[in-house]
């Protein structure tokens, strides 16, 4: 990969971790969230690493992040919602097939709204060719959260492609989510993601190809 956009997300890196005020990254484990952690801890170790624990993720996904966490010493942070799966199909019934939206909202966006209250910098590893919503992304921009908090919304990896990413993690031996062996390119909750149908959009099978977005990284209104 060019040095020059691994040089390029150092400095943003540099420059945000800067900024007064408490910092965290948001982390599926998926690759380009690990090549960032990776970055992230070389210089803060200790930085929270937030995870949308929504109880419906792989097997392999809670393995993955359980043995890198505990490899890198990662101060993990787990965001829960308010129902467990049990409570929330009890009360409105399978909502990933009824309702998805909801679904998302329930168990990834008001948890990650709720976690991201402390923090005055948010770190992503979004980046512009991950799927069209994405193709305008700006490595810094600012993120209002629906309490009207603003935060400093920090993508240093937005330049980066998916070969980008994998050539990072090769380069410094990290083990991928084991998801991708079976041919996944975007991985998400168990029921709503299936092998991608469309190989020029890495994120078309999430959500039967419905939509593309969960939320989180939508604007509050």
């Amino acid at each position: 990969m060019a040095e020059e956009k691994i040089a390029e997300a150092a400095r943003v890196i540099d420059a945000a971790l800067e900024s007064p005020g408490q910092i965290c990254v948001t982390s599926s484990f998926q690759a380009e969230c690990v090549a960032l952690v990776h970055m992230l801890i070389a210089r803060r170790p200790e930085i929270p690493v937030l995870f949308l624990d929504t109880g419906y993720h792989f097997a392999e996904t809670y393995e993955y992040r359980d043995r890198l966490a505990a490899s890198w010493g990662l101060n993990l942070v787990n965001l829960m919602p308010r129902l467990t799966v049990a409570e929330q199909e009890q009360q409105f019934g399978i909502l990933y097939e009824s309702a998805p939206d909801r679904c998302c909202g329930m168990r990834k966006v008001e948890p990650l709204f709720a976690g991201l209250e402390p923090y005055d910098v948010w770190f992503t590893g979004l980046r512009r060719d991950q799927s069209p919503t994405r193709k305008d992304l700006k490595p810094i921009d600012d993120f209002k959260l629906p309490s009207g908090k603003t935060l400093r919304k920090v993508s240093p990896l937005a330049d980066w492609s998916a070969a980008d990413v994998w050539a990072y993690l090769k380069r410094h031996e990290i083990p991928l989510l084991p998801l991708y062996d079976r041919g996944y390119s975007s991985v998400g909750c168990q029921p709503c993601t299936a092998l991608p149908f469309d190989p020029e959009n890495p994120r078309s099978g999430r959500w039967g190809g419905h939509k593309i977005e969960c939320g989180i990284h939508i604007q509050a209104k």
